[in-house]
């Protein structure tokens, strides 16, 4: 009885404990892509076993009249909606919990956005606080081959997994970009095939899932790692779990954002959206 009871128990929202980091580099990846490297002494010890891993960035809103450092929840209780922080998901390019470092590429399009902007006009000595890290999944063993699959924002966390593919195992990546001019370093090795797509003007995800469909299905036991836009993630769903009968349990795919959305629309809708293509995918299949 007492089990069914917390069970069915409205669960509290468990607030998030910030830390702080510094920035301590800045590098130009490519046209589209921005390095930040930070310091940050509280993630020296932690565990972080995965590949994913990734912080939300608290960003205070232009117009706002304060900054960091601040108490969170007296700014909930005393500014206007439009003034509250704005968190941002971005996962971490490298973690090093020895030194207490860690590295953040972030897509940059001119002054569209929030995070992007702010990157752009970042400097060495500025401070951002966050929440996390979080993360799920890294390269397990078990599987032959590996194919990653998503646009700039899901790199960092592919080239991660590309870094810890479990000895004896190959990887095949695609890589959405802008254009073919583009281009920023990936890891190479003889296991590893990086195959770029540059959309050049096209929506975002539809070249990606068309080379996903004309490279097929492996042969060998596979694991798949697919983010990036949600609208492609809906069609590669397709691909591998009606078209090509794909175990769920074979796969990490999700969509880090949506287009026309900002962060908080999207993962407000989320879950919503997640379940319509259950819904369909099951249609689908019993057709």
């Amino acid at each position: 009885m007492g089990s069914v009871e917390a069970a069915q128990a409205p669960r509290k929202k468990r607030e998030m404990k910030m830390k702080t980091a510094t920035v301590t580099g800045v590098q130009q990846l490519s046209p589209d892509l921005i390095r930040l490297s930070f310091e940050c002494p509280e993630v020296i010890g932690a565990e972080l076993p995965f590949s994913d891993h990734y912080i939300k960035i608290l960003f205070v809103p232009q117009g706002a009249d304060y900054s960091w450092p601040f108490d969170p929840a007296e700014i909930a209780a005393t500014k206007p909606r439009e003034h509250l922080p704005v968190r941002r998901t971005y996962t971490l390019r490298t973690v090093d919990t020895v030194q207490g470092a860690f590295d953040i590429d972030f897509v940059a399009h001119g002054a569209d956005g929030l995070a992007g902007p702010w990157a752009q006009q970042a400097a060495v000595g500025d401070i951002i606080a966050f929440g996390g890290p979080g993360g799920a999944w890294k390269p397990e063993t078990g599987y032959e081959h590996f194919v990653f699959a998503g646009d700039e924002a899901a790199a960092p966390a592919i080239f991660a997994g590309l870094e810890q593919l479990p000895a004896g195992t190959t990887a095949k990546a695609f890589i959405e970009i802008s254009t073919a001019s583009a281009l920023f370093d990936a890891p190479t090795s003889e296991s590893i095939e990086v195959v770029w797509v540059p959309r050049d003007g096209a929506t975002h995800g539809t070249l990606l899932i068309d080379a996903l469909r004309q490279d097929g299905y492996p042969t060998k036991k596979t694991s798949w790692f697919i983010h990036g836009v949600a609208e492609m993630v809906k069609e590669t769903r397709k691909f591998l779990f009606v078209e090509g009968e794909v175990s769920k349990a074979d796969a990490s795919i999700s969509g880090y954002w949506r287009l026309g959305m900002t962060e908080d629309q999207w993962q407000a809708s989320k879950r919503e959206f997640n379940e319509q293509n259950e819904a369909e995918e099951q249609s689908l299949a019993k057709s």
